[in-house]
């Protein structure tokens, strides 16, 4: 039986600075193939990326939803890791990351939250964000944690896991809820998950481009309508990564 193989995906947006403080620290040894998703960069992002030798492709469908499967539609790989170098993680982490899914873990969440970690709004008094995923992390264990352990950071965009678990999940291809989504189903399916601690910096330039308002409007309606899925989350057969995305397709 082969090794399960391993991609590296990068997700950018005008992330020039990001990318040129952060790719000359990245190490690719280990990974069988390196790609990122590009939503339209127009301030030489690509340029930067392409420089390090990353092959660059323009996102197809609009949201952070479609961003994943279509890292989906392109990984000829088993498992996934995907980074959004913004200058506000140690790149290091994506070796955790492909460590723990090689070892059988099927969401790998380095997290923000836990202990031995540190968000950006940890120097703050007024902490919106961290309380806001505390409390959906608490929801979603609430409603739909059978077993494991509680993941904690479930709107941290980077992240690893496995093609198959991915397809098992059947997230919504179009919106923002996508990070949550992966924690509730994977609880649903009682899948392997882990998190490991990890330093999150300030921005040094730019800002998010996920407001908390309408973000958390449109992850309200998302659990309204996970409490309303009414059939259970089915494994699909196991298949080669070659042939996962056409059985999701032929299944819908």
């Amino acid at each position: 039986m082969r090794s399960p193989r391993t991609s590296l995906c990068f997700v950018v947006w005008n992330e020039k600075q990001g990318c040129e403080f952060d790719l000359p620290k990245f190490d690719f040894a280990g990974f069988d193939e390196v790609f990122a998703i590009d939503g339209g960069s127009r301030d030489g992002t690509v340029e930067v990326l392409q420089k390090y030798g990353v092959t660059v492709h323009p996102q197809t469908r609009r949201s952070l939803c479609a961003v994943y499967w279509q890292a989906i539609e392109t990984s000829t790989c088993d498992n996934i890791v995907v980074f959004f170098p913004k200058g506000t993680l140690d790149p290091s982490i994506v070796h955790r990351m492909r460590e723990l899914l090689l070892e059988g873990n099927e969401l790998v969440v380095p997290s923000r939250m836990i202990q031995g970690s540190r968000n950006e709004e940890d120097s703050h008094v007024f902490r919106p964000r961290k309380w806001g995923v505390k409390t959906l992390a608490l929801i979603a264990a609430a409603f739909w944690r059978k077993q494991g352990p509680v993941v904690w950071d479930v709107l941290h965009g980077v992240k690893g896991f496995a093609r198959r678990a991915f397809l098992d999940m059947e997230p919504s291809r179009t919106g923002v809820s996508i990070d949550l989504e992966m924690v509730v189903r994977a609880y649903r399916l009682r899948s392997r998950m882990c998190e490991f601690p990890v330093i999150e910096t300030s921005r040094p330039w730019g800002a998010s481009r996920f407001k908390i308002l309408p973000t958390g409007i449109s992850l309200v309606k998302y659990l309204c309508r996970e409490f309303r899925r009414p059939r259970p989350l089915r494994r699909h057969p196991e298949i080669t990564p070659a042939e996962d995305f056409l059985s999701v397709v032929s299944d819908e």
